[in-house]
């Protein structure tokens, strides 16, 4: 019988799986097309006219939900 350490793959071939994205990234078009309302998107703290999302912690929320809802 191996020792794991023998039967364990290469520390390379494993460093791979540690640098994939957990969930892929909607196209960022999908936030551009959201039309700006005073308000964001995820939280609806108020806005001005031009900005979408108050940080990128809701945008990436949003995302998220996006992904799942789909």
């Amino acid at each position: 019988m191996e020792t794991v350490q023998e039967s364990s793959p290469d520390n390379d071939a494993g460093a791979d799986i540690s640098v994939a994205s957990p969930l892929p990234l909607p196209p960022p078009r999908a936030r551009q097309s959201l039309p700006p309302k005073g308000s964001c998107w995820y939280c609806e703290k108020p806005l001005d006219s031009v900005r979408r999302f108050c940080g990128k912690e809701c945008a990436d929320g949003f995302d998220e939900e996006a992904e799942f809802t789909r």
